[in-house]
C-alpha cells in the first residue's frame, strides 16, 4: 500500500503543477475530480469481492480477502460528479473585468 501511495502522491504533484498554471479555480475542480481516480482503482482491485477470492497458480492456489467494490465505486462517482458540477457552476458565474 505504501508504494501505491507514493506513486499517487507523485502523480498528484505533477497534476497540481499543471492545474495551478490554469488558475486556482481549475486546480480545485481538478483536485476534487482527480480524487475519484484512487476510489475507482480500489473498486477495480476489489471487483471480485466481497469475501475470500482464490486464484489458481502454478504451485496451487492463492486466496485473498477483498472488500465490496460498490462503496469505492459510489465514492468515486460522487467525487467525479461533484467536481464536474463545481466546474459547471464556476463557468456559469459571470467574471468581472476588474
Amino acid at each position: 500500500m505504501l508504494t501505491v501511495g507514493i506513486a499517487l502522491i507523485a502523480l498528484a504533484a505533477v497534476a497540481a503543477v499543471f492545474l495551478l498554471r490554469k488558475g486556482p479555480r481549475a486546480a480545485i475542480v481538478g483536485g476534487v475530480t482527480g480524487l475519484a481516480l484512487p476510489a475507482f482503482y480500489l473498486a477495480y482491485l476489489n471487483r471480485r469481492g466481497p469475501g475470500s477470492v482464490c486464484h489458481a497458480t502454478a504451485g496451487g492456489s492463492t486466496c485473498t480477502d477483498e472488500y465490496a467494490p460498490v462503496p469505492f465505486l459510489v465514492v468515486g462517482a460522487l467525487l467525479f460528479v461533484a467536481g464536474f458540477l463545481i466546474f459547471l457552476m464556476l463557468e456559469r458565474r459571470p467574471r468581472g473585468n476588474g
